[in-house]
């Protein structure tokens, strides 16, 4: 599939960035890429994808009855380094 600078620059417009005239080509070269790359995936049938309808099943546990709120609160925030009563403070990042 063949895209062109306009639609680049429609698509910049969309999500509200600049995009210089070098970027242009190189996202068009990679939309290009990534559409390609979606229609090679649509290519495949479903029955290779997705088993039938009748062998559809839950591999999760099931839900049980959920443990009573709180129960295990003090037990991980014991585990925290840092804590003011029920928050727990962690090293800034940025």
């Amino acid at each position: 599939m063949t895209i062109e600078l306009k639609d680049v620059e429609h698509l910049a417009g969309l999500a509200r960035i600049a995009v210089s005239d070098s970027e242009k080509e190189v996202l068009r070269h990679d939309l290009e890429e990534i559409l390609d790359y979606v229609s090679q995936v649509t290519k495949v049938t479903a029955d290779l994808v997705a088993p039938a309808v009748g062998e559809l099943r839950n591999v999760m546990r099931e839900d049980g009855e959920p443990h009573e709120a709180g129960l295990y609160t003090e037990e991980i925030l014991k585990q925290a380094p840092m804590r003011d009563e029920n928050r727990i403070f962690v090293k800034k990042i940025m």
